[in-house]
């Protein structure tokens, strides 16, 4: 496994409580990275090698900003090329986001901001649009983040037509328990693969407060707090893993086939199917599927 990125989830909490968000983002969650798990991380990262670029996320990471710009600082100064995803929440005028966004001007190299219909009024879209045009102004690379809803795709004719700019939903976190009733379904068996990831060798990961090494999110590999990056990724074997191993072999219907569950006929897509696989699955892998912010529970 040579990975080239590490997507930080800076906090499970978020200002907003968004129906497609799949980890479980929200203002009563719990679980926040000090500066010294950020630290650490950076070092796991530049021993490794192979990291390029570094992602502050979340949650919603500009609830923490200090701790957040701090870290930015540090990873540009060891080199990484770094990136933020951000609601925006902050960008209440074009004049405060520049604000917000000067102290990160000339070290970040991508500013993502999520702007649909989960983020739902015309307070948040200006918001974007603020977030959009300081960056603009400071010289700073950003985009858009932009789910559709699950009625652009509930028509057999419609499926996978989305407009340009627009990602389909991924139903798994949230979006498995309030979103599927929205959309098509389809037969379980017929999800014999990952769409999404790249389970055998991927390139990018997510680390949460914890040292959760995530190749998907709530799918870990292990703890960074416990054990080295460069052992993670030297002893990764996809199909050993008792969870990765069948999602290889035939993606989330082989895995409900290994293990004999019975969890429905139909599903929404290949996450929703592997999503409430894992959810039965927790207790019997528990030192892989985790940790409990990822499937909708409080913090323990």
């Amino acid at each position: 496994m040579e990975l080239t990125g590490l997507h930080l989830l800076l906090t499970y909490e978020c200002n907003l409580e968004c129906d497609h968000c799949f980890v479980w983002g929200s203002p009563l969650q719990k679980g926040t990275m000090t500066l010294r798990h950020i630290r650490h991380i950076l070092q796991e990262a530049k021993a490794l090698g192979s990291v390029k670029n570094i992602y502050f996320e979340g949650g919603e990471p500009f609830l923490y900003y200090p701790i957040m710009l701090r870290g930015i600082q540090e990873a540009a100064g060891m080199g990484f090329k770094v990136g933020i995803v951000s609601n925006p929440y902050w960008a209440t005028s074009e004049e405060d986001a520049i604000e917000w966004l000067t102290p990160v001007s000339g070290i970040i190299h991508d500013l993502s901001v999520s702007t649909d219909l989960y983020h739902s009024n015309e307070e948040l879209s200006q918001q974007a649009r603020n977030a959009l045009a300081a960056a603009e102004k400071l010289d700073i690379p950003a985009g858009t983040i932009n789910i559709a809803q699950p009625e652009s795709t509930e028509s057999e004719a419609a499926y996978g037509q989305l407009a340009r700019g627009e990602s389909a939903v991924m139903y798994r976190g949230r979006a498995a328990r309030d979103l599927v009733s929205r959309t098509l379904q389809h037969p379980w068996h017929e999800f014999t693969k990952c769409p999404h990831e790249d389970l055998c060798n991927p390139k990018r990961v997510h680390i949460d407060y914890l040292g959760n090494l995530h190749i998907c999110q709530g799918i870990s590999l292990g703890s960074l707090f416990d054990t080295p990056l460069i052992e993670l990724c030297r002893t990764f074997d996809a199909d050993a893993n008792p969870v990765i191993g069948p999602l290889v072999k035939g993606g989330p219907t082989e895995l409900v086939r290994r293990y004999d569950l019975a969890l429905g006929k139909s599903f929404a897509d290949a996450c929703h199917l592997c999503d409430m696989a894992r959810h039965a699955l927790r207790e019997r892998f528990p030192d892989i599927l985790r940790p409990d912010q990822m499937y909708g529970l409080s913090s323990s």
